[in-house]
């Protein structure tokens, strides 16, 4: 019984190193999300940071427009971003998961 608690702290030790370096990863993978009219561009890390935005000039002649296009294509990019986060973080949990009999976290 002992051995089999080592062992799945062992395993669960492993399964957050393989989040952590997921994580890391994740800074790497870089996500292109525009408008519907490609006037505005963002460039996005899968953990949701911003790397670059376009802004194209006619779109600084109208501040209510930019603004409603910064959002929409923000939340769009933001949206992506998080699901790739979430897909790849919960493929790296479940696989580290030690097999524990009632415990079926990840359906």
């Amino acid at each position: 019984m002992f051995g089999d608690m080592m062992g799945m702290m062992n395993k669960l030790k492993e399964a957050q190193k393989k989040v952590e370096e997921t994580k890391e990863r994740l800074n790497n993978v870089i996500l292109d999300e525009s408008s519907h009219d490609n006037l505005l561009s963002v460039s996005i890390t899968a953990n949701r940071s911003i790397k670059s935005l376009s802004i194209d000039d006619a779109l600084l002649e109208d501040k209510e427009m930019l603004e409603d296009y910064l959002i929409l294509t923000l939340n769009k990019a933001i949206d992506r971003a998080t699901k790739v986060n979430e897909a790849e973080l919960a493929a790296v949990a479940k696989e580290g998961m030690p097999n524990i009999p009632g415990l079926d976290m990840f359906k």
